[in-house]
């Protein structure tokens, strides 16, 4: 099996490079990894003591992000490394702020991760949700260095629970201790061997991080008047067939909703896309962050960042996605108490799940299936009212995970 894993990641890394000949995102990959040793050498004394944080990329830093920043407000003494696998999470967080450094995570080898754990004086480690890398965690266990995971959340289709799963399973091994969302995943962890000792249910981190984002949103008072006292429907992260969906929607209830929706692209030519389905009768975020007074009764966000902020002038919320991979941050709106909507592949998220259970989420298909729903809570209020209570309820009772996780780290 080490031998697959080898050459999984021989390939991966040529197809990599053959990629970056055209690739942006590939070249990035690449450029972002040359000279790392060079890059460390100096970063850090060796009488430092470094917790090292590894995400995938920005939706894992965003699980990791609460621990971070309480680990720099309770230990100031430490210092943090952020490494990132993706572009995507490098690029936007690279000049993270609570970091001392952030870079690639190098290529998993047993010279690489020799050498990075050598140019490092690491005191612990935190891993977020699936990052799994032989070498990495091999060689930090020999150095006894502990190593945790956060936020994990198994599922029994990973080669950890094969049966010739054997040697992917040493690496769950090599963790000093496993923090998991939800009780599925301990009985999965358990089943191979994992003693229970070493397992915590602790929640997942996200949770405290949507509710810090609600009650430190952002205000805008051409929004407080553009919101009023009408049934606003906010919509983030939507893709083309979402917004196919809302238009159907929004064509029924002209007039008598206010729309404010941030597409997942924000390109020129999607964003004149969009205008049109909105018939023209909409207003582009820019534009009234520059005191433009809004028009119509859509506003369209054509800015990065501001989402979670914008979910507070909502009644409901639509979550994109669920139309194409599977939806975006169903938490970020249930912090605000919205009862959500969002397309059927949500099946791999938890949460979602969850919300849907508890009857603070629906599912649907067709426009048909959102418009009954919507004109229910317009016309009931007690059914608005206790649907988007349970929402902010789960994310209340969800938050935590952060303070759970580290007083078992540092204290335990």
């Amino acid at each position: 099996m080490r031998t697959i894993y080898n050459l999984s990641l021989r390939t991966y890394y040529l197809l990599i490079r053959i990629a970056s000949l055209w690739n942006r995102k590939a070249s990035r990959w690449i450029e972002g990894r040359r000279n790392w040793r060079d890059d460390l050498k100096g970063r850090f004394r060796q009488t430092d003591r470094v917790i090292w944080f590894h995400c995938s990329s920005l939706g894992e830093f965003e699980q990791g992000r609460p621990i971070m920043e309480k680990v720099r407000k309770n230990y100031p003494g430490r210092k943090i490394l952020l490494t990132f696998f993706s572009p995507s999470g490098y690029d936007k967080r690279k000049n993270y702020p609570v970091a001392d450094h952030v870079c690639y995570l190098p290529r998993d080898s047993k010279v690489n991760a020799r050498d990075f754990t050598e140019l490092i004086p690491l005191e612990r480690v935190f891993f977020i949700k699936y990052e799994f890398w032989y070498y990495f965690l091999k060689t930090l266990h020999q150095r006894s260095v502990p190593v945790y995971l956060t936020s994990g959340n198994f599922r029994s289709n990973q080669l950890f629970f094969k049966c010739y799963g054997g040697w992917y399973r040493k690496m769950l091994g090599f963790f000093t201790h496993l923090f998991v969302q939800n009780k599925t995943s301990v009985e999965l962890l358990q089943r191979v061997g994992i003693s229970s000792s070493r397992i915590t249910v602790s929640g997942d981190t996200r949770f405290d991080r949507v509710v810090k984002i609600a009650s430190q949103t952002e205000k805008w008072q051409a929004l407080d008047m553009f919101a009023g006292d009408h049934f606003v429907i906010v919509a983030g992260s939507t893709w083309e067939k979402d917004e196919e969906l809302l238009q159907r929607v929004y064509r029924e209830l002209m007039g008598v909703c206010r729309w404010i929706i941030a597409p997942h692209e924000i390109s020129r030519r999607h964003l004149d896309q969009l205008l049109a389905r909105m018939e023209g009768k909409a207003t582009m975020l820019s534009s009234i962050m520059e005191g433009e007074p809004v028009k119509g009764d859509v506003v369209v966000v054509d800015t990065i960042g501001h989402l979670s902020s914008l979910y507070r002038y909502g009644n409901v919320a639509y979550i994109g996605g669920g139309f194409g991979k599977g939806i975006h941050n169903t938490l970020e709106a249930a912090a605000f108490g919205l009862p959500l909507f969002f397309g059927p592949r949500y099946h791999k998220f938890l949460e979602a799940e969850e919300l849907v259970e508890l009857g603070a989420a629906y599912p649907v298909l067709k426009p048909r299936e959102m418009l009954e729903k919507i004109r229910a809570f317009m016309d009931q209020e007690a059914l608005y009212t206790r649907t988007a209570k349970e929402a902010g309820d789960y994310v209340a009772r969800g938050a935590g995970a952060t303070d759970r996780i580290l007083r078992q780290v540092f204290n335990g």
